[in-house]
């Protein structure tokens, strides 16, 4: 079993940068896959970025070039930095892993962006 917690959201005028963190409970970025994910109020959880677990990583068109996604094996953490905030980028953010069926998933952290 895998603990995710996430930290780091809040409340930033457009513009502005919030890092992100999700640390598990153990190590798993050698062998699992992990993301960013978010969910604005009546819309679908949606894929921001994730990167693999050879380090290949991804981000949604949406926020390429204005998020970057990484992490430190040696913390058992991922970070989603983030910049440029747009209203638009308001949800819950959820970090989560995965490796072939066995998906975990943390509890979410709010981003707010006020225009």
């Amino acid at each position: 079993q895998v603990q995710l917690v996430e930290s780091g959201g809040g409340l930033v005028q457009a513009g502005g940068s919030l890092r992100l963190s999700c640390a598990a409970s153990r190590n798993i970025f050698d062998s699992h896959h992990t993301a960013w994910y978010r969910q604005a109020p009546g819309k679908q959880r949606e894929l921001v970025a994730r990167i693999f677990s050879d380090g290949t990583t991804n981000l949604a068109g949406s926020v390429k070039g204005r998020f970057t996604i990484s992490r430190d094996n040696a913390k058992n953490t991922m970070y989603l930095q983030m910049n440029s905030l747009k209203p638009e980028d308001t949800a819950v953010y959820y970090c989560n892993a995965w490796r072939a069926s066995i998906e975990y998933w943390g509890q979410g952290t709010q981003v707010t962006v006020s225009s």
